[in-house]
């Protein structure tokens, strides 16, 4: 049986808001924080919905996160999205690492 592992985070400063997020939203917003300022992509960071996370970090959770729409080449050329965390946010208890 698999455990749903949880992540505690504070937005803000030391007195800021606690979240505690499990699964995919958890892990990506850990992802986001570790990126830095470089963000993620699904190229970079494969995930299988980036835009729903994402989604739910900022209408849910209230965080900031800028999107910036970059070209791509190869064999199927387009665009794609590299998400990056304008929010403080840091991570207090991480479930994630030991899964």
């Amino acid at each position: 049986m698999n455990k749903r592992t949880s992540t505690t985070f504070i937005v803000g400063d030391l007195a800021g808001r606690v979240l505690t997020l499990k699964g995919r939203d958890a892990w990506a917003l850990a992802e986001l924080i570790r990126a830095g300022e470089n963000g993620c992509t699904p190229i970079t960071h494969p995930g299988p919905r980036w835009s729903a996370y994402v989604h739910r970090l900022r209408h849910e959770y209230g965080l900031q996160i800028d999107t910036v729409h970059e070209p791509h080449r190869g064999p199927f050329p387009g665009n794609h999205a590299r998400y990056v965390l304008k929010s403080i946010v840091r991570i207090v208890d991480d479930d994630l690492r030991a899964a």
